[in-house]
């Protein structure tokens, strides 16, 4: 037999198949996109910038195609990086653009500051300062809203470094400044911002303070490697004694610059500088030597752009033809989407059949299944009848039951009347004959009376009568028969009372209180609560316990 929750099951588990099947179809691009962008970047920093290239314009299609923003934007800014490498200055910054314009209205402020600082750069490898300066003011503006300490200084330095190309030193030196505090874990970034700071000096009349800062940072920099850090404080020392006339030293600081293996860029300026120091030493065939060598490395430099202009456009030709193949593949791809979605949908029919059928099994089964249910409530229902029925009959014995023990107790209470009742009586009787007894003492030992014959006689015939004492009997009798057991108890542990004693202790038993006793005994409070405490200490009670609870508890 099937249930329905089993139908419900099978359904479940295939559509979810089905949909888990479409959903690894599409989630599949997003960590393609990914490793992607990290092989382009590696390709880049390898300088295969073909091979990069194709990776990120893959990258590109995917992300634009699924409107991944963030894949899209280091996809595009990587692109105008490696069109930056080969040169290709125009390509670079409209892809930089582009992906400003992403960061702008699509990603958070971290990704518009990168590209901006970017197209800066770039403006300044073009020399237009203007441009560089706004860039770079605008990704240092966003760096400081953002609270962001190590990037506005970064930014800062590059400001300085604008100001400086310009000529203003003095605002070189206030970004300069500013940029050192803001980077404390990046010593190689704070060498640079000095670098700027004695470039500032030089360049404004300092050059003895200018060459001791740079000796100082040449001693103990670490990596002077990076951003040709070494070959920057070579320049600056040479410039130094250059403007102090010092012309031996200037040349030699200057060869040296060219042992660090400096770019075409640099080996120019070293040229340049070299020239100037040999024709102020009156060496001018050393000094065209110089300026032929800076004709040499600007033919170099015109050779590798146009190797770099021809590069530009073999890559233009192989992305080209790298989108054509990516059309060709989408369409291949869209083919076997529809194979895919055809499979998918003769799944579903054959669910369906599935589910029907079934479906039609389970109703019978859940009709089956009613009738049984129904014949399990009838015979409930009957069940139920008869146990509410012995409940009835319970409830009314129990009716009963409580109408018996309460006519018990009230019994009980009416004969607990009767009993006090007889009690008081007996216990009246009782000191009534005690004070008769006490007079007729008294009378018998009065001398006067003593001579009457006939007096003498009527007392000793009183005195018999008192002694045969039948009400206290009696009462004695009625008293065992309520209370069974107390007197022989309070006898065996006690067995030095007196019956005085124990005619006392049947009083404070039946909680009578000490003003009725002693009206009883026709003695007063005080005496009658000597004669309790007497009694106390003869049966050797604790001080602490209650005559009357040790009594109940016999």
């Amino acid at each position: 037999m099937f249930s329905s929750n089993c139908n419900n099951s099978l359904v479940s588990y295939c559509l979810s198949l089905c949909f888990f099947v479409v959903l690894m179809a599409q989630a599949a691009p997003t960590d393609r996109c990914d490793q992607l962008i990290r092989d382009g970047i590696d390709a880049m920093n390898r300088n295969e910038n073909i091979k990069s290239l194709e990776l990120l314009t893959q990258a590109r299609l995917i992300a634009e195609k699924n409107r991944w923003y963030t894949q899209q934007f280091l996809a595009i800014n990587n692109i105008g990086a490696n069109y930056y490498a080969l040169l290709e200055y125009g390509e670079a910054l409209n892809h930089y653009l582009e992906a400003y314009t992403i960061a702008l209205r699509e990603l958070d402020p971290k990704y518009e500051m990168t590209v901006l600082n970017n197209i800066a750069i770039l403006y300044s490898k073009e020399k237009n300062y203007e441009k560089a300066n706004e860039y770079f003011g605008k990704a240092y503006a966003i760096a400081k809203t953002n609270k962001d300490a190590i990037k506005q200084g970064l930014y800062a330095m590059n400001l300085g470094n604008v100001a400086s190309e310009t000529g203003n030193y003095k605002l070189a030196r206030r970004y300069f400044e500013e940029s050192i505090p803001l980077m404390p874990g990046q010593p190689q970034f704070i060498v640079l911002a000095k670098i700027g700071l004695a470039d500032c000096d030089l360049n404004t009349g300092k050059p003895q303070q200018a060459r001791e800062n740079a000796s100082a940072l040449l001693k103990t920099t670490k990596d002077l490697d990076f951003n040709d850090t070494g070959i920057s404080l070579l320049t600056i020392i040479a410039k130094s004694y250059l403007k102090q006339n010092n012309l031996a030293q200037a040349e030699w600081f200057a060869r040296q610059t060219l042992t660090r293996q400096p770019n075409l860029e640099t080996k120019i300026t070293i040229f340049e500088l070299l020239s100037e120091i040999n024709a102020k030493q009156q060496d001018f065939g050393a000094a065209l030597q110089f300026k032929d060598s800076v004709l040499k490395a600007n033919i170099a430099i015109s050779k590798i752009k146009d190797g770099k202009l021809f590069e530009n456009s073999k890559v233009k030709f192989e992305i080209q033809n790298y989108r054509n193949e990516i059309k060709l593949n989408e369409a291949k791809l869209a083919s076997e989407r529809k194979i895919f979605y055809s499979i998918i949908a003769i799944i579903i029919i054959i669910v369906v059949f599935v589910v029907w059928t079934l479906r039609n099994i389970s109703i019978k089964h859940k009709q089956k299944k009613i009738i049984a249910e129904r014949n399990e409530r009838i015979l409930k229902l009957e069940l139920d009848k008869k146990q509410s029925d012995n409940l009835l009959l319970e409830q009314q014995f129990n009716e009963k039951q409580a109408i018996t023990l309460l006519e018990q107790e009230r019994l009980k209470n009416e004969l607990e009347s009767r009993n006090r009742k007889l009690s008081a009586k007996a216990l009246y009787l009782s000191g009534r004959n005690e004070m008769i007894e006490q007079v007729l003492t008294e009378l018998s030992q009065t001398p006067q009376l003593s001579k009457d014959a006939t007096l003498v006689n009527h007392i000793h015939a009183l005195k018999g009568h008192l002694k045969s004492d039948g009400e206290w009997d009696s009462f004695i009798t009625h008293f065992e028969e309520v209370n069974q057991g107390f007197l022989n108890t309070l006898k065996h542990k006690h067995p030095n009372l007196t019956a005085n004693d124990i005619r006392f202790l049947s009083y404070i038993y039946m909680n009578l209180s000490t003003k009725e006793i002693a009206s009883m005994l026709n003695v007063t409070a005080e005496a009658c609560r000597k004669r309790k405490e007497r009694i106390s200490a003869k049966m050797e009670l604790p001080e602490n316990v209650n005559l009357y609870d040790y009594l109940a508890s016999l």
